[in-house]
């Protein structure tokens, strides 16, 4: 089933008349935030185990903030309600997606398990404002996320407490490139399928990568990049694959041409400078990724001059770890990483 074909679905649940607002152009963050507003009860109550998963005793924040650009910028929080907060988690998301969709279930997860988790849509994504799906600078979006996590980090709530990257396929790029730029702020990073390298197959050809690098430069907010069938490479799970029509406001459209070559040429620079990552380390991937390749990831376990690194590959496994799998596979995910963030949490802490 093709991005397209899943966008097109009718909705379990849905009336025609709530159904009718998929058709606003979601180009801009105004429309895209009336969309999620309608359907976000829908969303959260879709069976998927990330939604059904007891996670009781989380609170949740949603907020938007004006950064130094001049960008509203949605954000969002899940603390525990009860306990003190062992940690604060800073995710970066995916290419395409939002903080107000999976990523809830896997917070509260982390939240439930004693952790703050804090998260945002970056510019052009979700709910933040800009260009829906375009990326300009991969750097500049960078700088945004370090901005906000920087904040976070010097509430005097969370000061003093240990604080991690977590990134999920462009966001482990991201996460990454937040770690160079301050390289002693981090407790640690767990990349979740980081997209260090693009898989090959996912790469177009030689001539064709031409012809777009002329054209990007006059023409870069154009959606003309050719792309595979991303959801079969991302859900193994058939069932978990079409509930990706409930994701109202991701970005499933092709590829702009700037925001295409900017990723293409960020893990470029990457693969170039993973001898430079020094912060303790959980890299987690599918060995069946067809969209970041887990090659990479090993040769990032490698090079990271990290003393304290751990690589875990899953047998069979897609590029969707925590979204489309099985759900016994999803949640020995969640548990390897709620794992090692305990041990390294104690450890900060002792």
């Amino acid at each position: 089933m093709s991005v397209a074909e899943v966008a097109r679905m009718r909705l379990d649940g849905v009336d025609e008349d709530l159904e009718k607002l998929l058709d606003l152009d979601l180009d801009q963050a105004p429309a895209r935030r009336i969309v999620r507003r309608a359907f976000k009860e829908i969303q959260l109550s879709i069976d998927h185990c990330l939604f059904k998963a007891p996670n009781n005793g989380v609170k949740m924040k949603e907020e938007y903030e004006e950064n130094s650009r001049g960008l509203m910028i949605f954000t969002k929080c899940w603390l525990p309600e009860t306990s003190p907060i062992k940690a604060t988690i800073c995710f970066c998301h995916g290419y395409g997606d939002t903080c107000t969709f999976f990523i809830e279930g896997i917070a509260k997860k982390l939240a439930s398990a004693g952790y703050g988790v804090f998260a945002m849509d970056y510019p052009g994504f979700g709910l933040s404002d800009g260009l829906h799906g375009y990326i300009p600078s991969l750097d500049r979006l960078v700088d945004d996320v370090a901005e906000h996590f920087s904040k976070v980090k010097e509430d005097p709530e969370y000061k003093h407490l240990p604080s991690f990257l977590f990134g999920e396929s462009m966001g482990g790029a991201v996460a990454l490139k937040v770690h160079l730029k301050q390289p002693h702020a981090w407790s640690g990073a767990i990349l979740v399928a980081p997209m260090c390298k693009i898989a090959d197959d996912m790469v177009p050809s030689w001539l064709v990568m031409q012809i777009l690098v002329v054209m990007a430069k006059l023409l870069p907010k154009r959606k003309l990049v050719p792309q595979n069938d991303f959801l079969e490479m991302v859900f193994r799970d058939l069932k978990k694959r079409k509930m990706m029509s409930f994701h109202v406001i991701a970005y499933k459209d092709k590829p702009r041409l700037g925001s295409a070559l900017e990723l293409l040429r960020t893990t470029q620079v990457i693969e170039r400078q993973l001898g430079e990552i020094s912060l303790p380390l959980l890299i987690l991937h599918g060995e069946a990724d067809i969209v970041t390749d887990p090659s990479v990831s090993k040769t990032l376990y490698e090079k990271a001059k990290s003393l304290d690194k751990k690589l875990i590959l899953y047998k069979d496994a897609y590029h969707g770890l925590l979204e489309g799998e099985s759900d016994e596979l999803i949640f020995q995910v969640l548990d390897d990483i709620i794992s090692w963030l305990d041990k390294h949490s104690i450890r900060n802490t002792s």
